[in-house]
């Protein structure tokens, strides 16, 4: 399944970020994790404490950093476009523009791994990454990520 609608509202979805380091996205991202409502400087922490055993750069110009927080009703994420790629210890060593955040409610053990594997599962598609770096808008972007719920919906 390819529709992650499930997984990210529009309004999680930003293209042209422009940040210089690692750390700098980190706080873009839990910016936009206060905005849907979230603990934004929790998961700063725990997105931070999870990096320490790894870098969540897995390869292609891709990042999916992740975290369990308490007090969320299900898996929800965050994708941010950067305006250039930046250094990010990815195990290919390449740097990183396209970052997927995901976050999980802490006891969703099976649920949490399965988003990743779907997330990550997409954002190895090397068809998919070459459209999401084309794409002109946000729009154009949340709905790549849902093209198969409205293809289904037509």
């Amino acid at each position: 399944m390819h529709d992650f609608s499930d997984l990210l509202r529009p309004e999680a979805v930003y293209e042209g970020v422009a940040v210089a380091h690692k750390k700098a996205l980190f706080t873009q991202l839990c910016t936009a994790a206060d905005a849907l409502g979230l603990d934004g400087r929790l998961a700063a922490e725990r997105l931070a404490a999870r990096e320490k055993l790894g870098s969540t750069g897995f390869g292609g110009g891709v990042a999916i950093p992740h975290a369990r927080l308490p007090d969320l009703s299900g898996v929800t994420g965050v994708f941010m476009r950067l305006a250039q790629p930046i250094e990010f210890d990815a195990v290919d060593d390449l740097p990183v523009d396209l970052v997927f955040m995901l976050v999980s409610p802490v006891d969703a053990g099976a649920e949490h791994l399965k988003a990743l594997a779907r997330v990550s599962r997409r954002l190895r598609d090397r068809t998919f990454l070459a459209k999401l770096r084309g794409a002109g808008s946000r729009d154009a972007l949340y709905a790549l990520f849902t093209a198969d719920a409205a293809r289904d919906a037509a």
